[in-house]
Order: structure tokens, then C-alpha cells, then sequence
């Protein structure tokens, strides 16, 4: 922290780039070798890279640091991202089923945001539930590689989920670079 301020000072833990989060050699989203083929891999390897980002953007912080509301009267907090993320997932599946919707993870509107409490346990339910509706969805829409099929009651196209995918993502991990140099300082991509 700086002096009598307290905002936090900004630094990075690059030591190559200044404006990045992480050095190339330890970036996760980094890869070697020519990009995805088609649309289909594009469209998972930037879901993936948004989805890291939103992890690393997490890292390192303690409950309550995940907890953290952003500005009055905001609920957003990394933590409340997360869970929303799990919701949000979840949701998408709803999109591309006849079936009956799956309930909601945390119950009403807002509750991803407002259940995100300073406790150990909700931040390890909150990845854990992330991590399984992530894979749940994945799971869904490897079955539907036609990327044109248009699924589920409202007709959308596979497509168009994907890319809504990364968008909210996308969205999500903006937010999360505010939350995050909020916190502690640290900035970067």
C-alpha cells in the first residue's frame, strides 16, 4: 500500500513485459506451435484461454480477498464471478436440451453473487462447482460438433452458444482485472 492511500500500488509479477500478467515461459495460455484448426477449435481454444484467465486471476488470494465487493452498492467479487460462471454454465445447458431445465445452483437471482462469503468452504464448492458445470456443459456440446444444428427449445445454434460462451467469459475476466488490481495491485492481460 502507499502511504496514507488505500488504494494498493499496481505492479505485475512479469519481468519480461510490463504490461502482462505472467512471464511468456510461465503462462498457461501460451502455446507453441500454429493455432487451432477451423472454427470449431478456435472457438475452444479461446474458451479455454478466458477460463485460465479467470483462474489466474483468482490465484494467490485468500477467502476473504475472493470475497471482496468491488464498489458500493455492487455485489461483484471474484469469488461471486466464479459462482456465477458455475450458474451461468448451467444455464447454457438449458439452452440446447427439450428436457426440463436444471435448477438453479444457488437459488434466485442474484444468489451466486450474494452467497459469495469469506469462507474457505464456499470458495472450494465455488471451483469445485465451476469445474463440474464446465465439464457438464463441455460434455453436452461435444455431442453437437455441427457447429450450424440448431438445439433446444429456443432453436439456437450451437454456434451461437459458443461464442456467447467466450463472450460472457470475455466480460467476466474484464471485470476480474479490476477486481483483482482492487485487491492487491497486481495487473497484466
Amino acid at each position: 500500500m502507499t502511504g496514507t492511500s488505500e488504494r494498493p500500488e499496481r505492479w505485475t509479477q512479469s519481468t519480461v513485459y510490463a504490461d502482462m500478467w505472467a512471464d511468456p515461459d510461465d503462462d498457461p495460455r501460451n502455446t507453441e506451435g500454429p493455432s487451432p484448426e477451423g472454427e470449431l477449435g478456435t472457438l475452444h481454444d479461446f474458451l479455454t484461454n478466458y477460463r485460465l484467465t479467470l483462474r489466474m486471476k483468482c490465484e494467490g488470494l485468500d477467502p476473504e480477498q475472493l470475497a471482496r465487493r468491488s464498489v458500493p452498492p455492487s455485489t461483484m467479487s471474484l469469488l461471486g464471478l466464479v459462482r456465477h460462471l458455475a450458474e451461468v454454465e448451467r444455464d447454457w445447458r438449458n439452452w440446447i436440451t427439450l428436457d426440463e431445465p436444471l435448477p438453479k445452483l444457488y437459488g434466485a437471482r442474484d444468489a451466486d453473487f450474494h452467497g459469495a462469503v469469506a469462507e474457505q468452504a464456499a470458495v472450494d464448492a465455488a471451483f469445485a462447482d465451476l469445474a463440474r458445470e464446465q465439464h457438464a456443459t463441455d460434455t453436452a456440446l461435444a455431442a453437437l460438433p455441427d457447429l450450424g444444428a440448431r438445439v433446444g427449445r429456443d432453436a439456437v445454434a450451437v454456434r451461437e452458444l459458443l461464442v456467447h460462451r467466450v463472450e460472457e467469459y470475455a466480460r467476466h475476466c474484464g471485470h476480474a482485472d479490476l477486481l483483482r488490481e482492487s485487491i492487491d495491485g497486481r495487473t497484466g492481460q
